[in-house]
């Protein structure tokens, strides 16, 4: 008897996984057994066939039962749900969604893909016509069919994460006027806010209306329209509501199975991505995974780590080891041309997971030399560990070569590589592509300079009562705009003397952006002055400072 392996669920881990079984195994049996219409589609571009960016839905779907069956020998059966699990008798009771008829199929390995769902909280009004939730081909095609028949002029986006700010950036594109609504005081989460800001900064001024720190408290008809309520008594009108409050993992089958679930709430599996049961696998959005910075659980809906994730169980289940390494959250979004990425924790994540050993700096280096044409701003943040200097997490924002420093970042965070590996990398140079001193060497060189001591580190949020500020500017720039109480001495006076400034209290310098505050407390340093840095400077400052405003707003 042909050994039979049964993937509940396509997609990016039950789909990867069959196929990368079959290339380890040609005598073993796989079926894929998926609910909805289709077992292998991209719905990360959903968003995008909404708006139509994408304007064909089979540009979504990347494989078919036909090829799956062709090319690899793996049957699917679409229109089937998973209803039950019987781990004794190693068995799957299969409903057919349109006939209601149930059968039931054996297994020798079990794989379980189910994904998450969308997050629907039973609010009022909450399952009113106009109200969609993007998670399949036919979400987005609802979506699309309600906009064309009901002339949809505007929309309102319940929540600020990645779903949500991709639709809101797409029903603009669409021509919609588009409202988002978000509990929290930011949207982007998994950004700190002096990074995510600049993101909603750029959707305010492609026309996105926000309403933040504001949690949805029901829904109403209003005519031919809806109106989204929210807990201060605001209320949003759109022709349509989008929500994208999040998802949840899908585990009721792992659960009535007895499988054991973890403290997350998704599948608890071990590092062959097995459950409590040996004979049964899971991946994709339904498991709970491990950070690699944090060492905690988590749960994490992304793509690429699913995928590995059906890599691996199918590595061990043809009897070839394979460990997952954990997950490090390393992500991208862009609305409009601008782009913010993270990789690693957080500042919010770090603090969250009781992690204080930490030290951040900011840059704000052009994407290549300034002197060839085109050069863009970015913005980037580096945390790590001042103990070794261990890179925790990294995050940056700006309109070109974004995912190129941020995949950098990652793949150094993955070898627990050191700031110091940073500053020594060897990364591509030409003026159209970096500089001699590429933005992550620079960022590599500054937090360096940090831990060594060859230039301490005060950051906005940690300033002294007692700290002298000095702004090394030179005065035309202090002139169009600075931090309340600073004194500016721009940095070649301070050679004529000083003075003026105390030696009895830690003087905080800052210029634009980091670099001349630097030479400034090398300087003071050494002539005997407590002098630090504030990195980023007064671009740091801004930005935060925005943040802060915009959340009040």
């Amino acid at each position: 008897m042909r050994r039979h392996v049964v993937i509940i669920g396509g997609v990016a881990g039950g789909a990867s996984c069959a196929a990368r079984l079959r290339r380890l195994d040609e005598e073993c049996r796989i079926t894929i057994v998926e609910r909805g219409p289709h077992v292998s589609f991209a719905n990360c571009g959903l968003p995008y066939y909404v708006g139509d960016v994408i304007t064909s839905q089979d540009k979504l779907v990347l494989a078919g039962p036909a090829l799956f069956k062709t090319r690899f020998d793996i049957d699917v059966r679409l229109h089937h749900e998973a209803v039950r699990v019987d781990p004794a008798a190693r068995s799957v009771a299969l409903r057919h969604a349109e006939t209601g008829k149930e059968d039931n199929l054996a297994y020798d390995a079990l794989v379980l893909a189910p994904g998450a769902a969308p997050i629907r909280p039973p609010l009022p009004g909450i399952d009113l016509p106009g109200i969609f939730s993007v998670r399949t081909i036919p979400d987005s095609e609802r979506i699309r069919s309600w906009i064309a028949r009901h002339s949809a002029k505007t929309a309102v986006v319940v929540g600020g994460g990645f779903i949500g700010v991709e639709m809101a950036e797409n029903l603009l594109h669409r021509g919609l006027d588009v409202s988002l609504v978000e509990m929290l005081p930011q949207i982007m989460p998994n950004l700190d806010p002096e990074i995510a800001w600049p993101m909603q900064k750029h959707l305010e001024d492609h026309g996105c209306l926000f309403a933040l720190g504001d949690p949805v408290a029901g829904f109403e008809a209003a005519g031919g329209s809806l109106d989204v309520l929210t807990n201060d008594g605001s209320r949003h009108r759109g022709d349509l509501v989008i929500l994208a409050l999040g998802v949840r993992p899908e585990t009721s089958l792992a659960r009535e199975a007895g499988l054991a679930i973890g403290s997350t709430g998704g599948i608890e599996v071990d590092s062959h991505m097995r459950t409590s049961d040996p004979n049964i696998w899971a991946v994709g959005d339904a498991v709970q995974v491990r950070n690699v910075v944090t060492g905690m659980p988590q749960l994490l809906a992304l793509a690429g780590p699913a995928n590995r994730q059906g890599r691996i169980a199918a590595d061990n289940i043809a009897g070839r080891p394979s460990v997952f390494r954990g997950v490090q959250g390393t992500s991208i979004i862009g609305v409009f041309g601008l782009a913010a990425a993270a990789t690693g924790c957080s500042e919010t994540a770090l603090r969250r997971a009781g992690i204080t050993d930490y030290e951040k700096i900011y840059i704000h280096p052009m994407n290549h030399v300034g002197y060839y044409p085109g050069a863009k701003p970015m913005h980037l943040k580096i945390l790590f560990r001042p103990s070794d200097g261990r890179l925790l997490g990294a995050q940056a924002v700006g309109e070109s070569d974004i995912a190129r420093r941020m995949d950098v970042l990652s793949a150094m965070l993955q070898k627990d590589s050191t700031v110091g590996d940073l500053a020594e990398a060897e990364l591509c140079y030409a003026p159209q592509f970096g500089a001699a001193k590429d933005p992550v060497n620079f960022a590599g060189m500054v937090a360096s300079n940090a831990i060594d001591g060859d230039m301490p580190v005060v950051n906005w949020d940690s300033v002294p009562e007692n700290a002298f500020l000095l702004d090394v500017r030179d005065q035309d720039e202090f002139a169009e705009g600075h931090v309340p109480d600073s004194v500016n001495i721009p940095l070649p006076a301070l050679r004529l003397g000083t003075s003026a400034l105390p030696k009895d209290r830690p003087i905080l310098a800052y210029c634009k952006v980091g670099q001349r505050g630097y030479y400034a407390v090398r300087f003071l340093r050494q002539h005997g002055y407590d002098a630090r840095n504030v990195p980023g400077g007064i671009l740091t400052w801004q930005a935060a400072q925005s943040a802060r405003q915009m959340r009040k707003s």
